[in-house]
């Protein structure tokens, strides 16, 4: 998919139409594939809501891993279940069985409960923090007394009720009466005697039915030998009618919890006897019982299971009548031009006999047709994104690592990016054909590891980590070098590459309803673009021409660039200072998240010098440059040969040497605090290694460069339209088959990318003009709009 991705882009300039009709094609897939989910949601029984598929299906990803059918399972700590519980009453009622889920389920509120008590007695658990109580009722047969217990639950006082009611027994029917079909008839009609009992007590409590496991009969000892799983099932289907009807109207309340046969099914051979239950299974059912109660209380990110559709705030509303009133607008104007197209035909002047020529389109309205199609196609994509992170209409699954879901699709993508090259326009160190392809390998290696979740691999998240970081040593190298080289420290300059960076970024909190922060990586850039324009902007500007007619000049670089190394270390030793420092408002606005901004000054600090490092070595490389030291022709190796053998030992050695050191990785703090420092290694070996040999100077692989352009826009919209949940899971298109629904997913979301690099670009030409009256104007509507979202955000809120 990459690589046809790749093969339509190519030819862009020469059949423009190739890549036209991809788009077309991905919003046809679109189009189709949002079609089929929503008759899918609406012809199924609990709408869109996937508590459904979380209580009766699913799959294993990989040993103790459950990953249920449509949606993502959160896994609740401690302190989380117990936030949620606060202040309420649970109760198991059943046999054995029950009594398993029972502690495990306790073990989620407390990791340290022993499995003590009587077994056939009631056990009770109390959590004093925060007022939680989950008692164990012993009630191991459908019969009378396990009816009186319902009413008295059901006749309770509101504080003594429970909130949560999980109930089911069969086995042990089966058993005392040695699995007779009277005992059956009678666990019917017990059953149904119960039925109103439990609806009326689901109309204040959450109530689910257990549905029995199977038993693994060679393990059964001769007293349980008439509890055969052909019986177990007979019970099962007996209780989901009486309990739930065979039709959406007769349907009670009470929910069957039928996935914990499923699983089951898989780890059956784990159970000691045969009968109880797999550790595996029961601590799997008991969180599957947490998210489906917890969940539309805690609204986890990563736990899309049984939590509603969020309803649209006000910016969303506004975001949305705006983008429908844009596209009304340029339907509208399509119309009145093709009139007048059709009126103003060319056709001769019966009294001249002349040709009547029509109209010239103006200026202005070409630009506002432009500006109205580019913000029309925007709105169309944005709301792609919506419908897939933030409406219920498409699947979401967690993710799961294994070395082979990374490192193939890594070897894979290498594989295409060596055997699509082509030489390089020029041959000089870091050249944009050279830096175009870093940028995209490293995305396509970023994308891999986060659709993987090679993140809980340390060795990769280490490796991972200097890929960012590599971002920022461009960040600085280029920026630096047009500033140094040019000298353009204009409104203009500073205006295009601040709308270039944020545009997608501020669209996307408007209609995803995320802080700037979120998306971490975007401000991240944006503010050491910042500093470095203030660092050489601020008096006294100094640029390569100026330093030229005075060597003195380079002097003062030289103690600038010292000056910006003293504050980016003091203010790495001042945590304090800097969270206080960020937390004024109104710029707190743009760097918190969740409430402070100790997420920022984590990003911040983890590559805290790489922007620095970027900068240096542009200095160093263009003053070398300028003295004639290095060998920049095609072929020719940067330095004299023995020079350039002895770097290329030393890169290579110490390429090796990083890697080794990360691979070898045990603590992600410790290795965290050595990061910054040590991850320029890496990176200038890389660069030596790429640069050094004439021959890899001249040639570079344009497949990894084609996507290198849109890294930017590849880097964001992955969080809502390849990924799920913020980033936490994977988007799901086509149920079923990962493969079929990776290639298509990852299609789109390609597409997608590239037409909003060119709606970008496009908007990017209106709204900042170069005439500086205008840009300036536009400027203070820009600050105006800003300062109105703040406004209605705080109202919001």
């Amino acid at each position: 998919m990459a690589a046809l991705a790749y093969n339509l882009g190519k030819r862009e300039i020469n059949q423009h139409f190739s890549v036209r009709n991809a788009k077309l094609l991905a919003l046809g897939a679109a189009l189709l594939i949002s079609a089929c989910h929503g008759l899918f949601w609406g012809y199924s029984s609990d709408g869109d809501d996937t508590c459904g598929y979380l209580l009766s299906s699913g799959r294993f990803l990989g040993e103790n891993v459950w990953q249920p059918y449509s949606c993502m399972m959160h896994k609740y700590k401690s302190s989380e279940a117990s936030r949620c519980l606060r202040n309420q009453q649970v109760t198991f009622v059943g046999d054995s069985r029950i009594r398993q889920l029972f502690f495990a389920f306790v073990k989620i509120l407390n990791p340290n409960v022993k499995e003590q008590g009587n077994k056939h007695e009631n056990i009770p658990f109390e959590d004093t923090r925060e007022n939680v109580r989950v008692d164990f009722l012993w009630y191991p047969e459908v019969n009378g007394s396990m009816k009186q217990c319902f009413q008295a639950l059901s006749e309770s006082t509101s504080s003594s009720k429970p909130q949560l009611l999980v109930a089911g027994a069969a086995t042990w029917s089966i058993k005392m009466n040695n699995g007779s079909a009277e005992s059956f008839a009678q666990y019917k009609v017990n059953l149904t005697d119960i039925k109103p009992v439990l609806g009326k007590l689901a109309d204040t409590t959450d109530v689910y039915w257990i549905l029995q496991d199977p038993v693994y009969e060679q393990l059964l000892s001769d007293s349980r030998r008439m509890i055969t799983n052909k019986r177990i099932d007979e019970y099962n289907e007996a209780a989901a009618a009486i309990l739930n009807g065979t039709n959406i109207k007769s349907r009670s309340k009470i929910k069957i919890f039928s996935v914990s046969r499923v699983i089951s099914e898989e780890t059956i051979g784990q159970s000691l006897d045969g009968l109880h239950i797999s550790e595996t299974s029961r601590d799997i059912s008991a969180m599957i019982l947490m998210n489906s109660y917890c969940n539309k209380i805690m609204k986890p990110i990563d736990g899309s299971c049984c939590q509603p559709t969020p309803p649209l705030t006000i910016i969303q509303k506004l975001g949305a009548i705006f983008f429908a009133l844009s596209i009304a607008a340029y339907i509208a104007i399509c119309i009145i031009q093709r009139n007048k197209h059709r009126k103003n035909k060319m056709c001769p002047d019966i009294e001249s006999g002349e040709e009547k020529k029509p109209p010239t389109v103006t200026p202005a309205a070409s630009t506002l047709e432009v500006a109205l199609f580019s913000i029309s196609k925007l709105g169309l994509i944005m709301a792609y994104f919506y419908f897939c992170d933030r409406a219920n209409l498409y699947m979401k699954e967690n993710k799961f690592y294994t070395h082979s879901s990374f490192f193939i699709p890594i070897i894979y993508i290498l594989v295409l990016g060596v055997f699509y090259n082509e030489n390089t326009k020029e041959t000089k160190l870091l050249n944009r054909d050279q830096t175009d392809e870093w940028k995209g390998w490293m995305q396509l290696v970023i994308l891999i590891y986060h659709i993987s979740g090679a993140s809980s691999f340390l060795p990769v998240y280490m490796h991972v980590r200097v890929l960012v970081a590599a971002y920022l040593f461009q960040t600085g190298y280029g920026h630096f070098s047009y500033f140094w080289l040019k000298g353009d420290f204009g409104l203009y300059r500073i205006s295009q590459v601040l709308f270039r960076l944020n545009f997608l970024v501020v669209v996307l909190c408007i209609v995803m309803d995320r802080p700037y922060q979120f998306y971490y990586f975007v401000p991240l850039v944006t503010f050491w673009f910042m500093v470095i324009y203030g660092s050489l902007a601020l008096w006294p500007q100094i640029t390569q021409k100026k330093a030229n007619a005075n060597n003195i000049w380079y002097l003062g670089l030289v103690l600038k660039l010292a000056f910006l190394l003293l504050c980016i270390y003091v203010l790495s030793r001042a945590q304090d200072s800097f969270e206080k420092v960020f937390s004024l408002w109104p710029i707190s606005k743009l760097f918190e998240l969740h409430g402070d901004v100790y997420e920022w000054w984590f990003r911040w600090s983890l590559d805290r010098y790489a922007v620095f490092h970027g900068m240096l070595f542009a200095f160093l490389y263009l003053a070398l440059q300028k003295q004639q030291v290095l060998f920049e022709g095609k072929g020719e190796p940067l330095f004299s040969t023995k020079v350039s053998n002895v770097l290329l030992f030393f890169s290579v050695v110490s390429f090796l040497t990083y890697s080794i050191w990360a691979s070898s990785c045990k603590n992600k703090t410790e290795c965290n605090e050595m990061h910054p420092s040590i991850s320029v290694v890496q990176i200038l070996a890389f660069v030596l290694i790429r640069n050094i040999p004439g021959y890899a100077r001249s040639v570079y692989s344009s497949f990894f460069a084609w996507f290198g352009r849109i890294s930017l826009e590849l880097f964001i919209c992955q969080y809502h339209i390849w990924l799920a949940a913020d980033t936490k899971g994977i988007l799901v298109l086509i149920p079923g088959n990962p493969m079929l629904n990776i290639i298509i997913s990852t299609f789109i979301f390609v597409c997608a990318a590239h037409e909003i690099s060119h709606i970008t670009n496009d908007l990017a030409q209106i709204l900042v003009p170069k005439d500086m009256s205008a840009l300036t104007k536009r400027l203070l509507c820009i600050t105006s709009f800003f300062f109105i979202l703040l406004f209605i955000s705080a109202v919001q809120h």
